[in-house]
């Protein structure tokens, strides 16, 4: 494209903000015009990003603008309602919303504003002829991928155990989120409740309207900054060789979802936008694996693959990050 994409950050003092400036300061076709936070008003971005200090000189500031080709919300849950409820954007500025306020069916038409679920592997053509995407969650994002080519198979009931990193928290400071009290520990929360569940389900059932089983869940908070690996089991009377065939078939043309013989680890996917799924056969039961990066496949990398599309660029673009390996 011969303009770069003019990029404004509402809420750009979170830890979902501060992996957009990394992605889109590097990305081909991005010119991030401002970032906003009213909390931080006059410093320097780099004061809060200390890891961009002497790559970006931009200073945070306290309103937004509509010079502005397309809106990242970063703010916290509620936080966007709030942000379209108090301010007109003109509809030739796209949004991409990472909060979950938009994400269910009954809150995707708001504001004037239809907003797409933004499950890129799922909804890629609703994608690209929409103007407002509704990011979806991190643990949504590593279960609804593991699930998407078997849910036909799930009759009864599906097991899942996910681990999540502390930077999926977000930057608040209570006991679940302070590294004192995470490091060396683990511990179940919202067990069987996530609020994740209600969209996972949906897009279960979207893609397979069929679908009835019960999705248990049980998310637990890692000792480890960043990351989620997810193991999802449930009976099913497949062959290994069929099963394999339904995950190559249905991810062959998603460039970012990995189908992988072994079984994956997390130092595979973190800084990556990439998701890593290996899934096996043992006995009467399947057992499903997968492995990515919260702040990059499970929001801000996803998000910029939403933007490429909403722009018509290959979604790869300014995406070919490093793993960290060791």
């Amino acid at each position: 494209m011969s303009e770069r994409i003019k990029i404004g950050i509402i809420g750009g003092a979170g830890y979902v903000a501060g992996e957009l400036l990394r992605i889109l300061m590097n990305h081909p076709f991005a010119i991030i015009k401002y970032v906003q936070s009213e909390s931080q008003q006059d410093k320097l971005v780099s004061s809060i990003h200390s890891d961009l200090e002497g790559e970006c000189s931009l200073r945070f500031v306290g309103s937004w603008s509509a010079d502005a080709d397309v809106l990242f919300l970063c703010g916290g849950h509620q936080q966007s309602t709030i942000f379209l409820t108090e301010n007109q954007i003109p509809a030739t500025v796209k949004i991409i919303d990472m909060s979950q306020d938009f994400r269910l069916r009954l809150t995707k038409n708001s504001h004037g504003r239809s907003f797409i679920y933004g499950l890129s592997e799922h909804n890629r053509e609703q994608i690209k002829a929409t103007g407002s995407v509704a990011n979806p969650g991190c643990f949504a994002t590593a279960i609804t991928l593991s699930l998407l080519p078997v849910i036909p198979l799930v009759k009864n009931e599906v097991h899942i155990h996910a681990i999540t990193g502390s930077t999926g928290s977000g930057q608040s400071l209570s006991p679940g989120v302070n590294f004192n009290w995470r490091s060396n520990n683990v511990s179940i929360y919202k067990a069987f409740s996530h609020q994740h569940l209600d969209e996972i389900n949906e897009t279960l059932k979207d893609a397979h309207p069929d679908f009835k089983a019960v999705v248990n869940f049980l998310p637990v908070r890692g000792n480890f900054t960043r990351g989620i690996f997810t193991s999802i089991y449930f009976k099913s009377d497949i062959t290994a060789d069929e099963l394999q065939s339904r995950f190559r078939t249905r991810y062959q043309n998603d460039p970012f979802v990995v189908i992988t013989d072994m079984a994956p680890d997390l130092k595979q996917a973190v800084n990556t936008n990439r998701i890593l799924i290996n899934a096996a056969k043992y006995d009467d039961k399947i057992l499903i694996i997968s492995a990515m990066d919260n702040l990059l496949k499970g929001a801000s990398g996803q998000a910029v693959q939403n933007m490429n599309l909403l722009f018509g660029l290959d979604e790869t673009t300014g995406l070919k990050l490093k793993s960290v390996a060791f």
